[in-house]
């Protein structure tokens, strides 16, 4: 009886894993951002977290793809920013040349497709390229990396 209610509840366990290393991933950027006085938090790094940790097998959820379209995508923004300012047509534009530049350099990864509004709208500045962007996110793969170990899951399927 109690392998067959172990059988019942395993399908159910296996749903709640990517949200225990999501938790983990959003609390320990948090945490470290708190002890270091700086922000190592975003809105899309919750969404990296859904395809990191759901989805671990994805070419979206890889290093190369989440580190490098969040830092590419800001670097986007932040030269459409400096340039041009905030206007309809510089958001757009900002927008569809992240996605362009990610797609040229394999490293889609859409959650990385707002960051560019994220800092237009924000008026973020330069240093928001190395926090939160590029030590969050490599923070979210380290953890992710740690978290399928320890769940026996294969991550990353490359590095690069």
């Amino acid at each position: 009886m109690f392998t067959r209610l172990r059988l019942q509840l395993s399908p159910m366990f296996i749903k709640l894993i990517p949200g225990i290393g999501g938790f983990i991933a959003i609390l320990l950027c948090s945490l470290l951002g708190d002890f270091a006085r700086t922000s190592l938090l975003m809105a899309p790094f919750g969404a990296s977290c859904v395809i990191a940790f759901a989805l671990p097998q994805s070419p979206l959820a890889q290093p190369r793809s989440l580190i490098g379209g969040h830092v590419l995508s800001t670097l986007v923004g932040l030269c459409a920013l400096t340039a041009f300012g905030v206007h309809a047509w510089s958001l757009a534009l900002a927008v569809g040349a992240a996605i362009t530049l990610m797609q040229l350099t394999r490293t889609l990864h859409p959650p990385a497709g707002a960051d560019p509004l994220l800092v237009m709208l924000t008026g973020a500045g330069w240093s928001f390229l190395l926090t939160p962007v590029l030590l969050g996110a490599a923070l979210i793969v380290l953890v992710a990396c740690g978290y399928h170990r320890a769940t026996k899951a294969h991550y990353p399927t490359k590095w690069w």
